[in-house]
């Protein structure tokens, strides 16, 4: 495997140290990057910190913070602080988080989502770009002639969206550097590429440039291991994450597959059957699973359909050996 790969642990049951030794870990086994996610527990810039000064040349992912929470010139304050620490490592990537999360948790208004994120795209470029926040053309505030004050490291850094909306994938392609999916099947990323190269003509930009970056579940252990733990995983997406991934599903055929298992899954008594209800198809449109050996060649087959750069979920709950071991049989070769 000679394209890069990057990594990813899951924002539940996070082990600050434990993810520091994995980061150090692929850092020296020639990862392109390592993200860190944000929900309602650690900070991820201070952990990106963190790990910027234990690492030496691995870039440096947001994966991913949501636009509400902070405003656009903190974010864009924070970002070049960052990245002048990393020298130059940070990748930022933002989303728009979910409304439970944003008024529930951050007691912030969930409003406009695609506006919020196409302004803070505006404004972040903006102001390390050396511009006024004034000079930005953000929509949604009447902004005061302020920048930096302060010399950013890099005048651009790469910005990558989580999208899975026509809308938003397309203002990808218009304004940002990156797209992120969360389980988007990996046969139909030309979708999502096509809307890219359509917001990129209105902006002149090449959508060559930019970067399909999709979280990916890859599971190297035994065949059937492996499938019941990606059944596990999938079950809960489904049926505990919203209607996101119901609604995106049903774009793809799998309409009725993700009622079944929802169903299943919002039952206590029967949410241990969500699990079975997976079928083959839709595991294998949303994971890689097998021995070490086969999800590697697996993971390289599938770039064929638009895959940039895979962000391969980390084992979560798991002991530094089973971590350690994820890491080194999925690394870059």
């Amino acid at each position: 495997m000679n394209s890069p790969v990057a990594v990813l642990p899951f924002w539940k049951d996070y082990d600050r140290k434990l993810y520091l030794r994995a980061a150090i870990l692929a850092d020296e086994l020639g990862y392109d990057s390592f993200w860190i996610p944000e929900a309602w527990g650690y900070e991820v810039f201070a952990l990106l910190t963190e790990i910027a000064l234990n690492t030496r040349r691995i870039k440096l992912g947001t994966g991913i913070v949501n636009v509400f929470s902070r405003s656009e010139g903190l974010l864009a304050m924070t970002a070049a602080t960052v990245d002048e620490i990393s020298e130059g490592r940070l990748i930022l990537g933002i989303g728009t988080s979910g409304m439970r999360v944003i008024e529930g948790f951050h007691g912030r208004r969930f409003d406009k989502p695609l506006t919020q994120v196409r302004d803070t795209i505006r404004v972040v470029k903006t102001l390390l770009a050396g511009g006024k926040l004034n000079e930005s053309g953000a929509k949604l505030h009447q902004d005061r002639p302020f920048e930096l004050a302060m010399k950013p490291g890099r005048r651009e850094i790469p910005i990558y969206v989580a999208a899975l909306k026509e809308n938003s994938i397309r203002s990808i392609g218009e304004m940002a550097d990156g797209w992120i999916p969360t389980f988007w099947p990996y046969q139909e990323m030309a979708r999502g590429r096509r809307w890219i190269a359509e917001g990129a003509a209105l902006a002149g930009r090449d959508p060559a440039k930019i970067v399909s970056a999709p979280f990916t579940t890859a599971l190297p252990m035994g065949m059937e291991t492996a499938r019941d733990a990606a059944r596990q995983i999938i079950s809960f997406y489904i049926g505990g994450m919203g209607e996101y991934y119901i609604e995106l599903l049903t774009d793809f055929g799998f309409g009725d597959d993700c009622q079944r298992i929802a169903a299943l899954y919002r039952n206590r008594q029967t949410r241990a059957e969500a699990a079975a209800a997976v079928p083959d198809a839709l595991l294998e449109a949303l994971a890689i699973t097998g021995d070490p050996a086969e999800c590697v060649t697996e993971l390289e087959r599938r770039r064929q359909f638009g895959i940039d750069l895979p962000i391969l979920n980390l084992p979560t709950k798991a002991p530094w050996e089973i971590v350690e071991g994820f890491i080194r049989a999925m690394a870059p070769r």
